[in-house]
This record gives structure tokens, C-alpha cells and sequence, in this order.
């Protein structure tokens, strides 16, 4: 997920809905289908013929009905030709195969206290999105990659294709011998055979989960063996990845061992498996593996910027979120998604620092934002999709994971961390709703908050804030006057939900906590002393925009005694006094020697708007900075003051910075500086092979920066 640099809140403040692109409302309302029986297990065959790209497969379906009269069976199947179906005792069934469904017609009819078996045999000869043939290029070998989210299992298994149905599976693999074969839960044996050249993997997923978990990767794999105690713990990659992937992965058992920790609930299943995919971009979670796109093995170089370990973590969690529970019907999208990258935070915290799992939560809430305001909101409890892949957006991402945050706010840690762990207890192995979810935290915590999901789950919209205070000196009382006004929103509510206000004195910090229920409230609160910072959201749990103007003064103590989140709150607003000698003072001061790298990188890109021709020296100093993000700020900035004299140093830049997006910005920097004496080197640099293509497009970019200047 990109995230753009810079703070976001009074800009957003003034886009309002008028920039919303899409509709959502006149999607047509999907709601959970209707069943006719429970699928218990499924025992799936495939030869697999990889020169023809196609397979020959049968599933054994055990089932056991939902109601007393049961005659049909019908089950999902796309691009799959059935030939036959099979009774337990092998005699043939009649069936009818249209419009994506498999229709079986039962030699008689079934109840509830039954329980029944049959066999569809079938062949796939045409490719599809839901398992794909990979051809071998010059950095992947040939593979089979399944990607059966949110519904293409159906595609080359016939089965019962929706979440709210788990069933235990067996996964048997004829393959030719040179190939490994990857699937769910434990490896039961590889045998020999039944042809010369080939052999079978036969693993079995003994725990139920849901059909869109099913993983089948077939490549020669080198697999990197790991555990954590008795778990094993398997890194299937490329053999040119062997020596990165021991690196790139090795936090993977500490990962697991953390979110097991952190949830009160043990790591669920039988292995755990990270299996690199070329059809993959980030990741994706299946049962007991998450396949991975080549960019998770970085070599050291590339890690400086490209580091997959958020996603490692996200995709871990979704051991317990979304495989141990998986959500009922697709309006839950939240279940999976808004607790994976929730956890996703909570593992950077413990293990990153708090500065960065701040910064982290602040990237989360400005993609949410940029998605509300250019794009639509919607509730993240949403019924209206034309397919199930609309409800996996930044609702259900980064703005479930700022509700959860609000939540732990709302509920303290240790109720919280209990509220969650009973959840996973509760429900383990099922599908669930968000009313489950709901029951569960209000038989745990006591508390009724209904009120809470109410407004965050079930409405769209966030929380608008103008905050403005004055002081009485003669009273010693501080007046704090808060107003709601998203409600210029349609549907948007005025919240309830409570914030912490901080007042700073020198040495001093005293924090109250006051409850908000209306459009305008004001609070007064006695005080020895003006404060020389009162700070809204102390602690930065809501999830918000916010117009608060405060003095220079204050805004310059704030910089100094706040934590990261205020302080880069603080240099943004500092541009509202942006010649004055102080703040320019300090801009500077912080480019050069705040302890995060985002103030630093802050105070650059605002030297850089304001002051750029100015601060030469300050950008010259921050290019040598020991964080790559800055440096390349620095350069960015460097190459905007059109000096052609700087060209030796963007080329020496360039040549010697190991960071790829600071070689990029170099790049760029000669684009904009340069002329067509610069053309060939550029040329070379766009054949640099480089994580996402970032030198190549760098280069391009700066090749028509040139030519454009010239014309």
C-alpha cells in the first residue's frame, strides 16, 4: 500500500465529499446465501500435467444435510468438465452441469441425521485466475500457484465455495518427480510413482477451515527448514533466494511466538509455511501458509527500503484472524482484514519501537482518509458489493485497524487483550459475525457498546474536530471548545467517544479524560498556571481530522516535549508562520537532530517548500543522513534549486548511496538539472534491475525531464 508523505489533516478538512468518486450506495445489497447441507471434508486427487498446463482431479465430498428432505446436491464448479459422480459404493449418479454449478440428483432423499459421500470426477484443461500455470522466466522457475480468495476454489475443485462452510481436506498430488508440492496442514507422506518420473504429495488439513484457504503450490521449491519448538516452520522459495531467504525470514518463529503471546490463544495449526508466488504482489494468507510475492526475499541492499516484515506479521496474524476465525459472509470483511493489520501495528510496536508503530498507525488513518475524501465512505459493516473484493479497501484495512485502536482506548489493554482472547477461544474453527463479535465483548468487559459499534462499525464517516481554548487569568481557567462537524456528512453521526486532553507545564504534565456527545461542547478545567501546550487526543487514539490553531510559541514547545505524532503535528503546523526567524530556526534545528526520522524527514520537505534556496547547507547535511527516506528528501529538494553545478554531486550520489530511492531521487535530480549530455548515463541507469523497477522509472522520468526542457 503506497502512503503519501506529509500531514494530511487541515488539507482534507476542505476537500469534503465533493471529491468522492464512486457511489457505493447503488451497489446492489449481497447478503450470506442460504445452504442446503454442511460440507465436513473434502479428499481431493490431482494429476497434474504441467507440459499441458492442465489436470485430471476428483474430490470425495463428505457431507451431512441441513434439512430433512435433501434429493439435490449443488456445488460450484467453473471451468471444470465433469465426467462422472460416484456414490460411496462407486455406482453413478445423474447430474447436470450449468451456469457455474453442478447439480447432483441423490438416489434418495437425505435428513439432517444423515451423513452422505459421493465422488466428482472432472478435468481442467483451460487456465484460470483460481490455480495458475507460471511460465519460467530469467528470475522464476515454472509453477503452480493457487490464489482462491475470495471465490475461485471452485475453479479447479468442485466444492461448496463460501466462507461460511469449513471443512477438514486432504490434498493428493501426482506431480512429475522434479517438482515439490505445498498444501494445507501436515504432510502425511510422499510416495513414488504411479508413473515412472513422477511421485505424490499427500498432505491433510485435519482442522475445518474455509474453502478460499485452500493453497496448492507446485515449483522446484529449495525449502528452508525452521520451527519454533515442536512447529515446524518452512521457507519454500527459489533456489537463487536460498541464502536471502534465511535472513529475509528469520524473525518468522518470533512473529509467531509474539502474536501467540499477544492473543492468549496458541498458534492453531500443524506447520506454518511462507511459499514465494510470482502471481503474488504482497501476500496472501491460506491455512497454515502465506504465500508471498518474489519482493519478500530482499537481498541487504534492497531491505534498506523494500523490508516485507509488516507484511510477514500481517499475514501471520491472519493465522488466527481469518483462518482460526474466518468471516461468515463478506460484509465482515473487517474480521479478517481490520485485526490482521491491527496486529500488524501491535507486532511493530513490540518489536520496531514506539515511534515507529506510531508513524506506522499515522500511514494506516491518511490511506483510510485519502480513500474517504477522493474516493467514498461506507460503513465497514457493508452489505452492498457486486463482488466481494469491493469490501477489502482501506474501510476495511487501515480504518478497522484505527476502530480497534479506538476500541483499546475505549475498553483499557487488559480488558481488551481479554476481550480478544475469549473471542478466539469462543469461536475458534467457525465462521463469525460481527454481532459475535459484539456478544463477546460485552459478556467479557461488562460494558454495553453497542453505542460504539453503532457509530464505527454501522455508519460511515469519521470524526471532523475544531478545537479552539482561552485562558482567564483572573479565574486560572482554561476553556476548551470542541466541535463535531462531520455531520455535514449524510449518514456521518456526531460521536460519542471519549479523549484524553493533556496540559503541559514546565516539568509538568496532567492528563483528563472527558467524554464527547455533541456537536459543540465546552470544557473548563482550573488550572495553577496557563499551560504552555494543551494537546487534544493526548495519547493519539482517534481516529480524526483536526483544525486547531495554536500559537507559535506553543507549537514551538510542542516540538521539543511532545511525543513523535505531536511533533510532526507540531512542524506541519508551523508553516502558518513559516517566515518567521523561530520556526525557520527550528525547521532547521529538526532536519539535522530530531531523534525520528519522520520529523527530520518533515523539517526537510518544509525547509525544501519555503526556504529551499536558502537552506542549501541544512539539505546538503540531511543528504548524509542515516535514514534513506530523509537523504532522498534532501535530494529531492536539492534537485529543485536548478544548479547545474550539482550535477557531479547527484551523479556521486547516485553511484554510492546504497539506498535504491535514493538513487532513484538522484536520478531524477539529473533529469531536472541536466541536459543531453546526461542522456546516455541515464540510458544505462534505466537497465539497472532494481525492486519495483524504482531506477528504471527514476531514469525514464529523468530521460523526459530532459527532453521536455529542451523542446
Amino acid at each position: 500500500m503506497k502512503y503519501l508523505f506529509g500531514f494530511l489533516w487541515l488539507l482534507l478538512a476542505h476537500i469534503g465529499l465533493y471529491a468522492q468518486q464512486i457511489d457505493v450506495y447503488q451497489r446492489p445489497a449481497t447478503f450470506e446465501p442460504d445452504r442446503d447441507f454442511d460440507a465436513l471434508h473434502y479428499k481431493i486427487k490431482l494429476d497434474v500435467d504441467i507440459s499441458a498446463k492442465q489436470l485430471t482431479g476428483q474430490n470425495t465430498i463428505t457431507l451431512t444435510p441441513l434439512r430433512s428432505d435433501l434429493k439435490t446436491v449443488t456445488l460450484d464448479a467453473v471451468s471444470l468438465r465433469v465426467s462422472d459422480v460416484l456414490d460411496s459404493k462407486g455406482f453413478p449418479l445423474s447430474f447436470k452441469q450449468a451456469k457455474e454449478k453442478l447439480h447432483i440428483n441423490l438416489p434418495r432423499s437425505y435428513s439432517h441425521s444423515d451423513t452422505l459421500t459421493f465422488t466428482v470426477k472432472y478435468v481442467l484443461a483451460e487456465q484460470v485466475a483460481g490455480l495458475k500455470f507460471i511460465d519460467q522466466t530469467e528470475t522464476n522457475p515454472f509453477q503452480v500457484s493457487s490464489d482462491c480468495w475470495p471465490n475461485k476454489a471452485r475453479q479447479w475443485i468442485p466444492c461448496y465455495d463460501y466462507p461460511h462452510d469449513k471443512v477438514t481436506q486432504e490434498m493428493i498430488v501426482t506431480v512429475d518427480s522434479n517438482y515439490k508440492v505445498l498444501s494445507n496442514g501436515e504432510l502425511l507422506g510422499i510416495a513414488k510413482g504411479p508413473e515412472a518420473g513422477k511421485h505424490t504429495y499427500h498432505w491433510k488439513q485435519n482442522k475445518p477451515h474455509s474453502t478460499y484457504l485452500i493453497n496448492l503450490s507446485i515449483a522446484d521449491y529449495t525449502v528452508i527448514e525452521d520451527s519454533l519448538g515442536a512447529l515446524p516452520v518452512n521457507y519454500w522459495v527459489y533456489p537463487r533466494h536460498e541464502q536471502d531467504a534465511k535472513r529475509s525470514f528469520a524473525k518468522t518463529p518470533y512473529m509467531i511466538d509474539f502474536f501467540t503471546r499477544l492473543y492468549g490463544y496458541a498458534y492453531p495449526w500443524e506447520k506454518y509455511d511462507q511459499v514465494i508466488s510470482a502471481h503474488q504482489g504482497g501476500g496472501a494468507e491460506a491455512t497454515s501458509a502465506s504465500l508471498l510475492g518474489e519482493g519478500a526475499v530482499t537481498t541487504r541492499q534492497e531491505e534498506i527500503d523494500f523490508s516485507f516484515e509488516g507484511i510477514l506479521a500481517h499475514e501471520i496474524a491472519h493465522q488466527w484472524w481469518g483462518d482460526l476465525i474466518t468471516l461468515r459472509s463478506w460484509e465482515h470483511s473487517w474480521m479478517n482484514e481490520s485485526f490482521a493489520t491491527y496486529s500488524d501495528y501491535l507486532y511493530k510496536r513490540f518489536d520496531w519501537g514506539e515511534d515507529e508503530a506510531a508513524f506506522d498507525l499515522l500511514r494506516k488513518q491518511r490511506a483510510y482518509l485519502r480513500e474517504a475524501h477522493t474516493r467514498y465512505m461506507r460503513p465497514i459493516v457493508f452489505t452492498r458489493y457486486e463482488n466481494p473484493g469491493q469490501n477489502f479497501d482501506s474501510h476495511a484495512y487501515p480504518k478497522g485497524a484505527a476502530v480497534l485502536h479506538m476500541l483499546r482506548f475505549v475498553l483499557g489493554d487488559e480488558t481488551f487483550f481479554r476481550v480478544i482472547s475469549e473471542f478466539l477461544h469462543r469461536f475458534e474453527f467457525q465462521a463469525v459475525s460481527t454481532q459475535d463479535f459484539m456478544q463477546c465483548a460485552k459478556d467479557v468487559s461488562g460494558m454495553n457498546l453497542d453505542w460504539f459499534f453503532e457509530q464505527f462499525l454501522y455508519h460511515p464517516g469519521h470524526a471532523v474536530f475544531e478545537v479552539s481554548k482561552s485562558w482567564n487569568e483572573a479565574t486560572k481557567t482554561l476553556v476548551l471548545e470542541i466541535k463535531q462537524t462531520q455531520d455535514k456528512w449524510e449518514n456521518v453521526p456526531i460521536y460519542r467517544i471519549p479523549v484524553n486532553i493533556g496540559f503541559y507545564h514546565n516539568g509538568a504534565q496532567r492528563v483528563e479524560k472527558v467524554w464527547l456527545n455533541d456537536a459543540m461542547e465546552k470544557f473548563e478545567f482550573k488550572l495553577d498556571a496557563e499551560p504552555l501546550l494543551v494537546r487534544f487526543d493526548e495519547g493519539n487514539h482517534l481516529l480524526k481530522e483536526l483544525t486547531y490553531l495554536q500559537s507559535e510559541e506553543e507549537l514551538l514547545f510542542q516540538v521539543e516535549n511532545d511525543d513523535m505524532t505531536g511533533r510532526l503535528w507540531a512542524v506541519d503546523q508551523l508553516k502558518a508562520f513559516q517566515d518567521s526567524p523561530k520556526t525557520i530556526q527550528k525547521w532547521t534545528e529538526l532536519a539535522k537532530q530530531d531523534e525520528f526520522w519522520a520529523v527530520r524527514e518533515a523539517a526537510v520537505q518544509l525547509l525544501s517548500e519555503f526556504h529551499r534556496n536558502s537552506s542549501k547547507a541544512v539539505l546538503l547535511e540531511a543528504g548524509s543522513d542515516r535514514n534513506s527516506k530523509v537523504r532522498a528528501a534532501a535530494v529531492n529538494a536539492l534537485g529543485q534549486l536548478s544548479d547545474p553545478a550539482m550535477l557531479g554531486e547527484f551523479r556521486r550520489i547516485y553511484e554510492t548511496d546504497e539506498s535504491y530511492l535514493v538513487k532513484a531521487q538522484a536520478l531524477i535530480a539529473i533529469g531536472e538539472n541536466g541536459n543531453q549530455s546526461q542522456l546516455k548515463f541515464l540510458t544505462e541507469a534505466s537497465k539497472v534491475r532494481s525492486p519495483r523497477n524504482t531506477l528504471k522509472n527514476a531514469a525514464e522520468q529523468a530521460i523526459e525531464l530532459i527532453r521536455n526542457s529542451e523542446r
